[in-house]
């Protein structure tokens, strides 16, 4: 019976030349290998790319020939990436980043303005100031030509959790973060700003029991019934919890909507911007209940990457940030959030 395995110098004769594997490492198969990763099936994958599956498996099948390795797992009915593939991928992924921050670098020389910008909101910011930001930032126009159009930069907004703002921006995948609390320790090259101090109030719904209970209430009469808690969106960095004390029950939400929503059905306590909490107090919904030992306010920052070569709509974001005026638009406007 003939042996299936190859010997070194086969192994060596067959392994294309650098010079293929480095053409079949295009930011095309990269993104392919990004999609089928992130969607987690090349079904899946294909619909994202616009592609049938077939041609999406070729894809794939030549990408391994060239590169002489195997990528996924045949024998799983989902897309499992083996070792090479993972590889492959955290690889590819850094460099699709350091290719759009080339073309970022080469755009803003031109024209001062960068080809994107990408911003981190944490949930915990109001949502409309935002969208006032980026209702006038689009409103602006270049000034190079009287004929000019809109601006070359697009924005790219994400909505992360306690140290998921600040892991974004830590990691290059965002050049301004906003909402980041405490005082974070930023690495060389990151500049940071105080946004304010928001008050965090301890709220349930009226038909809760703690919202019987004499006032103020103990960290341990709180600790006795659930708690609503938001996601912490931090991949790498360790994640915080704000308030759940041990052995609490806890129910973890995606967001500051969802956790408003769960509290006001009365499926747990927890805290919320007190500029949040003023329409569903006055209408009833929640009732605000007074708290000892427990911190009542959050300091929080918005930080940037500084530096010579800032574009000009990273400049023009930091200037509007800079007035007292939008910093309490961004922490008073939650009171537009109505259920």
């Amino acid at each position: 019976m003939a042996s299936f395995k190859r010997t070194e110098s086969e192994r060596l004769r067959a392994t294309p030349p650098m010079t293929d594997r480095r053409h079949a490492l295009t930011p095309e198969a990269l993104e392919m290998m990004d999609t089928i990763a992130r969607t987690g099936s090349f079904a899946a994958a294909a619909r994202d790319l616009g592609k049938v599956p077939s041609a999406l498996t070729y894809s794939v099948r030549q990408l391994e020939e060239s590169l002489d390795v195997l990528l996924f797992d045949r024998s799983s009915r989902q897309a499992q990436l083996t070792a090479a593939g993972t590889e492959l991928l955290h690889e590819g992924r850094r460099l699709l980043a350091q290719m759009d921050a080339v073309a970022n670098r080469v755009q803003r020389v031109a024209t001062g303005w960068e080809t994107t910008l990408a911003i981190a909101v944490d949930n915990i910011v109001a949502p409309r100031a935002i969208f006032d930001l980026i209702e006038a930032f689009y409103a602006l126009r270049c000034t190079e030509s009287p004929d000019a159009g809109p601006l070359p930069t697009r924005l790219k907004l994400r909505n992360e959790v306690m140290a998921g703002t600040v892991e974004a921006l830590i990691t290059g995948q965002v050049d301004l973060a906003i909402g980041l609390a405490g005082s974070p320790s930023l690495p060389q090259g990151l500049q940071c700003a105080p946004l304010g101090t928001l008050e965090m109030l301890l709220a349930v719904a009226p038909h809760h029991p703690l919202a019987a209970l004499p006032e103020p209430l103990s960290m341990q009469t709180v600790a006795q019934h659930r708690i609503i808690a938001m996601a912490d969106t931090a991949q790498r960095m360790d994640r915080h919890t704000f308030g759940i004390q041990p052995g609490q029950d806890v129910l973890t939400v995606p967001s500051l909507v969802a956790k408003l929503e769960a509290q006001i059905r009365g499926l747990g306590c927890g805290r919320l911007p007190e500029p949040l909490l003023r329409a569903h107090v006055a209408a009833g919904r929640l009732v605000v209940k007074r708290t000892e030992g427990m911190p009542s306010t959050v300091d929080l920052q918005y930080a940037w990457r500084a530096g010579p070569g800032m574009g000009r709509a990273l400049a023009w974001w930091l200037q509007q940030l800079d007035s007292p005026v939008t910093r309490q638009a961004l922490l008073e406007q939650h009171a537009g959030l109505i259920l």
